[in-house]
């Protein structure tokens, strides 16, 4: 934060820190909580799941009271289901295809999507260059986004590279959705 950070991005969800969530409340910034199993080494063994979009809001959920337990306002909360950390495909595709009801099983916190330039895309589209990706993430975030019906009065955040293309997109996007 001295550094001029506005927030924490905390990857491990407060699992990986046993001084986050006080250090967060301390600082009273906003807090991406995502969700991970492992470590980055042992994040790919961990792909199995019994429902992979309950799983991830269940954990989501838990990490999220732990937050308000240590001070942490919900208003100042931020989940990420952290696609590509700990997710095999069709967990990646599940999770972004049912970023609503992740939402809802969140108690309506604002969700990070953050699929830019991720290897799910590569995999899907055959491009093997993260920096020629970025159309795949395009396309994987306004999916996620026009999926999420409730994120149209109170919006999603996404995590993306290549800014100004994504700009253009979403602009295209929200005009689309919003014409009646």
């Amino acid at each position: 934060m001295a550094a001029g950070a506005d927030m924490v991005n905390d990857v491990s969800g407060g699992l990986h820190d046993s001084d986050m969530f006080r250090t967060v409340a301390e600082l009273g910034v906003p807090y991406v909580l995502m969700h991970m199993r492992g470590t980055p080494e042992t994040m790919q063994s961990l792909t199995h799941y019994t429902n992979v979009t309950h799983d991830v809001a269940a954990a989501l959920g838990e990490a999220s009271m732990k937050a308000v337990v240590h001070g942490i306002h919900r208003w100042l909360q931020v989940v990420d289901p952290g696609i590509g950390f700990a997710k095999d495909m069709r967990g990646n595709l599940l999770l972004l295809q049912n970023i609503e009801a992740l939402r809802s099983a969140t108690g309506n916190l604002p969700i990070l999507i953050g699929t830019s330039r991720k290897g799910f895309i590569g995999k899907l589209s055959g491009v093997s260059a993260a920096q020629d990706r970025d159309p795949g993430t395009i396309a994987s975030s306004v999916a996620a986004l026009c999926l999420d019906r409730t994120a149209l009065s109170g919006g999603n955040i996404v995590r993306v590279h290549n800014v100004k293309d994504c700009v253009q997109a979403f602009k295209v996007m929200d005009s689309i959705l919003a014409c009646r």
